[in-house]
Formats: C-alpha cells, sequence, structure tokens
C-alpha cells in the first residue's frame, strides 16, 4: 500500500497534514470521505449528500462549505 499525505485547512484556519494509506491516489471526493471518516466519524455515517454523481467533487465541496474544511494538496509519500 502506498502513502498518501492529503493537505487541509481545518476548520480554525489550521494547516493539517493527514497521512492515509491507498493503493492509488485518492480523488478530492475520496480524499473529503477519508478525512471524514477520521476527523468526523458520525457526520462520514450520517451522510446523505444528494450531490453525489450529480455534481463533479460533491463530496469536497460539502465538506468545505458544511466543515469549513477545505483540501489543499494530495501528495505520495
Amino acid at each position: 500500500m502506498q502513502k498518501w499525505k492529503i493537505t487541509f485547512v481545518d476548520d480554525h484556519g489550521e494547516i493539517v497534514d493527514e497521512v492515509f494509506e491507498r493503493a492509488e491516489c485518492p480523488s478530492d471526493d475520496e480524499a473529503a470521505q477519508l478525512i471524514k471518516e477520521r476527523l468526523l466519524p458520525v457526520a462520514a455515517e450520517l451522510d446523505m449528500n444528494d450531490l453525489e454523481g450529480r455534481t463533479p467533487d460533491a463530496g469536497a465541496k460539502s465538506l468545505k462549505t458544511q466543515y469549513s474544511i477545505e483540501i489543499r494538496s494530495i501528495t505520495p509519500i
């Protein structure tokens, strides 16, 4: 498994790095789901995003609008 560092700005405006193991580079939507599962586990399970499948990067957009978390980069380690 490859390790990926996802850099994002959290809801306090601080830059945070989280490391995840995945076979391939996660998309922004997959990265948003990984961040939600780690930082907001209850919200990740309850999320009923109606825009998934209809809006590009719906997970990343909802992460930003609902939780003020913005993904900045995804890099291999």
